[in-house]
């Protein structure tokens, strides 16, 4: 019986449908799955692959009834991200605001749209500064109004390959109250620039960053209709 408990199985019967071989019995039957049981199975997150073993069916049967019903496939990366989160999506954006909420909303975007990462080519939602409150607030945006969890955050620290390292990562810790491992591999580059710029800058430009397509697009989209 496969993968599936009692009271999970898709209810099925064997039939050689219509179209797909006629009455040549040297053709194998396939299994039938009602459409609200198949589109389940699938929603729930499970794979074709998935489906077939889990209820003793043949993959080409189960690929013939998605396409008799016309249920849409998930794309590979929709595919990948259902297996990385089989909970649903580790994030909830709050909708009902107090006026605190409204506000921090407003700014936590409006620091996305000036400073955050909105390439399409990755799945980060990620902004730099090199002011530890533009970091933190950004961060309390995430947390408060888009339900991120806090172990959901990764930073990366660039420093000058002139800087006190040390005293950088100092820094940071302080400032955000994180520990050195969450710093993670410290890049170090030479200056780019002399004056204010290079003293500015001493102690890094941080990175904070989670990794969830789905967020990025919840974040762009508000941005858009704003």
């Amino acid at each position: 019986m496969g993968r599936w408990q009692s009271g999970q199985l898709p209810q099925t019967v064997n039939l050689v449908p219509s179209g797909y071989g006629g009455s040549n019995p040297s053709l194998p039957t396939i299994n039938m799955f009602l459409k609200e049981e198949l589109e389940r199975l699938y929603n729930n997150g499970l794979s074709m692959m998935e489906i077939a073993k889990g209820s003793d069916c043949s993959l080409s049967g189960v690929k013939y009834w998605m396409d008799k019903y016309a249920i849409p496939r998930r794309s590979r990366s929709e595919a990948t991200y259902i297996k990385r989160n089989p909970d649903g999506d580790p994030f909830q954006v709050k909708n009902k605001l107090t006026r605190n909420e409204i506000f921090l909303k407003g700014l936590g975007l409006g620091l996305y749209w000036g400073e955050g990462d909105k390439s399409s080519n990755n799945t980060q939602v990620r902004i730099s500064n090199t002011d530890p409150r533009l970091i933190k607030k950004f961060k309390e945006f995430l947390i408060k109004i888009c339900g991120v969890k806090e172990g959901k955050f990764k930073y990366y620290l660039m420093i000058f390959n002139d800087s006190d390292k040390e005293k950088a990562v100092r820094f940071w810790e302080d400032k955000l109250n994180i520990q050195r491992n969450q710093l993670g591999k410290i890049v170090i580059i030479p200056p780019q620039g002399k004056g204010t710029y290079k003293k500015k800058n001493q102690l890094g430009l941080l990175n904070i960053a989670v990794i969830n397509k789905n967020l990025k697009e919840k974040i762009l989209g508000m941005i858009d209709k704003i």
